[in-house]
Parts: structure tokens; C-alpha cells; sequence
């Protein structure tokens, strides 16, 4: 990937002075790790197989029976982010199949009551994100449960061990996913971000239960847009998976969460891995929109992040490191177009120009629109 060259600007690009208090230290991080991690690790085939497969609840708990990560190890895993140059981790404490990688009164379905490795890995994860200054951010599925028999979402049920006509969704709501996000955001000290996601049918007026609720426990728990599909919802964009808008199109801050290969849980099979210079190229076009990279690993069923995952994210941080400058505390380009040979990012009195190896100029690249003086120092391949 390409080259971060410094200039001076004389636009006091706006922003920076003006971001919301409880997405001031999101927007400044610019870039995090997103971990999806849970039983469906075992079978090595996505985090979507409980559904895909129709797998009956009754067989999908003797998963838990085999789930023993006896190899994870919380501080090596954030060391990674920040060898990465990642500044948050969001991590699945409930994924769609309703079991919580943490340990739940809620719910006995829970790694610390129903596998032998009878550990709390948030809570060693919370210790050591502390330690490093990172921020820990959890994934809560909050309408998607197919373990529970009472969760209704849009088109995604468990209707092959429950009935639909039969499911009282008040009985999951203020029984099992309240109780569980007042877990997380009372047990583990402060929680930077709660990541919700896939909220098809739920109800306005359960959605702003939702937020009220999270504010009622961390007013300054930031929440992302998948809260709800209601528009205004949530404190900043969740863009589609892997989507990288164009130019200006939000206006309100934003956030692609991405995988390194094709897919978000432990998988054998899927080995179509995005290359470091692929990646860093998309960190600079996500920032140079202004917006946050969300980039994510698949732990294994043993507790351990795959090599193939942490070769990348160590090749990523050579470049977030020497370049740092350029990468956090940035705004976007000041300019509404798309930018062939690269990207800008922006601090005040400053626009660095991130220019992608096979587009560097041999002569001279013209930018237009800037009427003060430039000068421009060659930072780091």
C-alpha cells in the first residue's frame, strides 16, 4: 500500500471541535476489531450453521459440552489489536444462537454453566483491554435468538423447535435480552459501544425501550445503528457488511464492519484471504470518507486468533504505526468525489494524501482548490 504525504491546509476542516462527547473517543480511534467467537466455532462452518442447518436446539447444546478453549489467552489477543493499530475491540458476547460467551445469570446457556472451561473470558478480556488501553465494545444479538422460544424477528426464527404462532416475544424481551445487556454494561466496568445487530420487526417503541434502557445503565455507551430500522436510531451509521460508501453520503458519523476473508466465525473452509495492501487500502478509503474500519477475526474452537488472521492484522499495523499521524484524531476529505490514486484524511491546518502504490505519480498530481502554500513531506510506504 501506498504512501501518507503531510501538506498544509488552510481549511480548519470542521469536526473535530464539534463531535459528539460520547462518540468523541470512537470517531478519534478510527479503527477496531470485531471478534466473532462462540460455539459454532466447533463445527468450523460460519456462525450462521444453527440456521442454516435447522439444527435442533436439543443437539446444537452438546456443542457447549465440547466447547473447551483452554489456549485463550485475553492479552494476547489485544496485543494483536494493537500491534494492528487497532484502538476498540467488539466482541460477540451473544451471537444469534443464543448462547453468551460470558457468564449470564439470565440464562444458564453460557460459557462459564454449560462448558468445562467454566471461565469468564469477557471478564479476563475487560482486565486486559483495561491494562492496554483499549476499548472493549460488545456484540449483543438482540432480536435474533434461536435458542430462546419466545425471540420473533422479521424472517429469522428457530419456527423447526418452536412454533411462531405460539412465541410471546415480551417473555424474551424483559426476560432474557434486557437482563443479559444490564449483565454486560454493569458487570465489566465501562463498555465503550454496544454493537447490536439484525433488528427486522422489532417495534418502535421496543426500540427506543432499548436505547433508554442502555442510558439508563451507561449514558455514555455509545450504540450502533442496528439497534433498530427505524431511522435516526443509535449514535452513529453501521454500514452493509463489507460496504464502503461513496463520498459524502452520511452525514452522521459511520462504521464498516469488514472480514479479513469471506467470512465473520471460525471457518475451515473459506481460505480467500484479503492481502495487506487490500486491507490498508480500504482502512485509508474508510477513514477518507470519514468514516471507522470494524475489521474482523474468527477465533478457534481452542481460543486462539488463526495465524493466517494474525499475519495480516501484524503486516496492517506495520503501516498504521509508521503512519499514525495520518490515520487517527483524522477527518475526511474535504473534497465530495472519489479519488482515483488513493485517499485524504484531515486534521486542522493539515490534509495528508494516502496514495496507493500503483498510482503514484511519476510527474506530479494536481489537486485542486487549495489557495495556500504546500508543503509536502514523504511519510512512510
Amino acid at each position: 500500500m501506498g504512501k501518507a504525504s503531510g501538506a498544509e491546509n488552510g481549511n480548519n476542516h470542521a469536526g473535530i471541535n464539534g463531535r459528539d462527547p460520547r462518540t468523541a473517543w470512537w470517531t478519534e480511534a478510527r479503527f477496531g476489531m470485531f471478534i466473532h467467537w462462540g460455539l459454532y466455532a466447533l463445527p468450523a462452518q460460519g456462525e450462521w450453521i444453527m440456521y442454516a442447518q435447522k439444527t435442533p436446539v436439543c443437539e446444537y447444546e452438546q456443542l457447549a459440552q465440547q466447547f473447551n478453549p483452554t489456549e485463550f489467552d485475553a492479552k494476547a489477543w489485544v496485543s494483536l489489536a494493537k500491534d494492528a493499530g487497532m484502538r476498540y475491540i467488539v466482541i460477540t458476547a451473544k451471537h444469534h444462537d443464543g448462547f453468551t460467551m460470558y457468564h449470564s445469570k439470565a440464562d444458564p446457556f453460557n460459557i462459564v454453566d454449560s462448558t468445562p472451561f467454566n471461565r469468564d473470558p469477557m471478564k479476563e478480556l475487560a482486565e486486559a483491554c483495561r491494562e492496554a488501553d483499549i476499548v472493549l465494545c460488545f456484540y449483543y444479538s438482540h432480536v435474533i435468538d434461536w435458542h430462546h422460544p419466545h425471540a420473533v424477528h422479521k424472517e429469522h426464527n428457530n419456527t423447526w423447535d418452536y412454533k411462531l404462532e405460539e412465541k410471546r416475544f415480551t417473555e424474551y424481551w424483559e426476560g432474557k435480552a434486557k437482563p443479559q445487556i444490564k449483565e454486560l454494561l454493569t458487570e465489566y466496568g465501562w463498555v465503550g459501544l454496544l454493537w447490536f445487530d439484525t433488528a427486522g420487526g422489532l417495534s418502535e417503541e421496543d426500540s427506543k425501550d432499548i436505547v433508554e434502557h442502555v442510558r439508563s445503565l451507561q449514558p455514555d455507551c455509545v450504540i450502533n445503528s442496528r439497534v433498530s430500522h427505524y431511522m435516526g436510531m443509535g449514535d452513529y451509521v453501521s454500514k452493509g457488511d463489507n460496504e464502503i460508501g461513496m463520498s459524502g453520503e452520511d452525514t452522521r458519523p459511520w462504521e464498516t464492519p469488514m472480514t479479513l476473508n469471506l467470512s465473520w466465525g471460525y471457518t475451515t473452509r473459506d481460505q480467500i484471504w484479503k492481502t495487506a495492501d487490500v486491507l490498508i487500502q480500504k482502512l485509508v478509503h474508510v477513514i477518507g470518507k470519514g468514516g471507522n474500519l470494524l475489521l474482523n477475526v474468527g477465533p478457534t474452537p481452542q481460543g486462539t486468533i488463526p495465524e493466517r488472521s494474525a499475519e495480516r492484522l501484524r503486516e496492517v499495523g506495520e503501516w498504521t504505526h509508521r503512519n499514525a499521524e495520518a490515520v487517527y484524531s483524522t477527518e475526511g476529505s474535504p473534497f465530495p468525489c472519489e479519488l482515483d490514486w488513493g485517499a485524504i484524511t484531515t486534521k486542522p491546518g493539515r490534509m495528508y494524501l494516502h496514495i496507493h502504490n500503483a498510482k503514484w505519480p511519476v510527474g506530479s498530481l494536481r489537486l485542486c482548490g487549495i489557495r495556500n502554500k504546500v508543503w509536502m513531506s514523504r511519510m512512510h510506504k
